[in-house]
């Protein structure tokens, strides 16, 4: 069965700094938002948007390299995906944002004001990224969490839950950091890798209402919840070991 196309390279072109030539898209049939007759942004080759779903580029919003769009996605103002970027579902990259490198952006996902998210990141679920936020490496933000000021998060680390982080903040290595946390400033969270029986890591961070969460594996919650968990399962040493951390988490954040 051939595929029915939804849109069209026009003549109208601009030249990419490396010699690429991007075309403006014309849509050929109504579909989503869109008109029969409508301009769109600019793509490089039909492999950059899908001729399937509702997906589309507007404005002057370009897309191009291997990036891909599709599913209901929309890219639009001045937004950049390139690379081999991917945003998909009914994600959102708008305004100056821009998405490149293997990053991934999907579900009901935005990425926008001059947020940037790249590498092998990954955005999705609720989460918005704005800002002049900085999302990369491995990093993973998701469900309802937020990333914005000049806020980053790189490495392996996991932004998740209902989470805010802002400001200067930075969240990296492989801290984790969800439920109601608030991170607006770098002394607002502190993590230690390589501790416990599992060599792993503690990651304790301020919540909304000022209190301490911890992370650890499986386990979130506050602090003393945590030492009262870790009593139960751990030896005397381990035990201690955790106990030392949080005292030294509570004079950073808390002073």
């Amino acid at each position: 069965m051939t595929e029915r196309k939804k849109y069209e390279l026009t003549d109208e072109f601009i030249e990419h700094w490396s010699g690429k030539k991007l075309y403006r898209i014309k849509a050929l049939i109504d579909f989503g938002l869109v008109v029969a007759g409508s301009l769109g942004g600019f793509v490089e080759s039909e492999n950059n948007l899908d001729h399937n779903g509702n997906a589309w580029v507007y404005g002057n919003a370009r897309v191009y390299g291997d990036a891909e769009v599709y599913g209901n996605a929309r890219v639009y103002g001045n937004a950049r995906v390139y690379g081999n970027a991917r945003v998909c579902g009914d994600a959102w990259v708008y305004g100056n944002a821009e998405v490149y490198g293997d990053a991934r952006v999907y579900g009901d996902a935005e990425v926008y004001g001059n947020a940037r998210v790249y590498g092998n990141a990954e955005v999705y679920g609720d989460a918005r990224v704005y800002g002049n936020a900085r999302v990369y490496g491995d990093a993973e933000v998701y469900g309802n969490a937020r990333v914005y000021g000049n806020a980053r998060v790189y490495g392996n680390a996991r932004v998740y839950g209902k989470a805010e982080v802002y400001g200067n903040a930075w969240v990296y290595g492989n801290a984790e950091v969800y439920g109601n946390a608030e991170v607006c400033e770098q002394r607002s969270v502190i993590w230690f890798s390589v501790v416990g029986t599992e060599n792993g890591t503690l990651t304790i961070y301020k919540s909304k209402d000022g209190s301490l969460l911890a992370t650890r594996g499986c386990f979130s919650g506050t602090v003393d919840e945590f030492l009262a968990k870790s009593a139960q399962v751990h030896d005397e040493k381990t035990k201690r070991e955790y106990e030392l951390l949080i005292e030294v988490a509570k004079s950073r954040i808390l002073g």
